[in-house]
C-alpha cells in the first residue's frame, strides 16, 4: 500500500471523498481506478456517484440534472406516484408500509427459502389508488409468482389498503398470482 507522502495524500483523498459523499446525500460513490502520480498525488480516474432520491429536495441543483433515462423506468414511475420501489431478482412481490417492516419482510421471505422480487413501501398515507398502483407496478415484473402484502395497521388505515386490493383485482383483469 501507499507509504510516506503517498499515504498522506491517500488519507486526504479518502477524507475528501467521505465529505463529498456525506454532503451530497449520496447512497454510493464508486471510484475505480485510483491513480498515484509520480509526485504522489492521488487522482480518481473514473467515478460513479448515486444520489439518494429521498434527499433531492435538499439539492435542487442535482434534481435539475437528473437523467431519468439512466434509471429503471418502473422505479421512476413508482416515485412519481409516491411509492418507494426497488426491483430485485426474486419472484415474491412485496407490498409493505414502512422501510423497516419491508426489510424484515424481505428477510422473512429469504429465511423461508424464497427471493423477494422487489422492495415496495407504500408509505403511511397510502390510499386505495396508491395500493392499486403498487399492484400494477409489482405485477409488471414477469418474474413475480406471488405477492405478499404486509401492512402495519397503526400506520395506515387497513380499510384503504383492502379497498386498493379489491380495486386492483377488479380493474386489472385476470391476476394469476396468489
Amino acid at each position: 500500500g501507499p507509504s510516506g507522502q503517498a499515504f498522506k495524500e491517500m488519507t486526504k483523498f479518502v477524507a475528501a471523498l467521505y465529505n463529498a459523499y456525506v454532503s451530497s446525500d449520496s447512497s454510493m460513490f464508486e471510484i475505480n481506478p485510483v491513480l498515484k502520480t509520480s509526485d504522489n498525488k492521488i487522482l480518481a480516474v473514473d467515478a460513479k456517484v448515486t444520489l439518494d432520491d429521498n434527499a433531492l429536495y435538499r439539492h435542487k441543483d442535482y434534481a435539475e440534472m437528473r437523467d431519468e433515462s439512466e434509471e429503471d423506468p418502473t422505479e421512476v414511475e413508482a416515485g412519481k406516484v409516491g411509492l418507494n420501489y426497488v426491483k430485485l431478482d426474486g419472484n415474491v412481490g412485496c407490498m409493505v408500509n414502512g422501510a423497516g417492516l419491508a426489510m424484515a419482510t424481505m428477510d422473512m421471505i429469504k429465511l423461508l427459502g424464497f427471493e423477494p422480487a422487489n422492495f415496495l413501501d407504500v408509505g403511511g398515507t397510502a390510499d386505495a389508488a396508491r395500493v392499486e398502483q403498487a399492484f400494477r407496478i409489482i405485477l409488471r415484473d414477469p418474474n413475480v409468482k406471488a405477492i405478499l402484502v404486509n401492512i402495519f395497521g397503526g400506520i395506515v388505515r387497513c380499510d384503504r389498503v383492502a379497498q386498493g386490493v379489491v380495486d386492483a383485482y377488479k380493474n386489472m383483469g385476470e391476476i394469476n398470482v396468489p
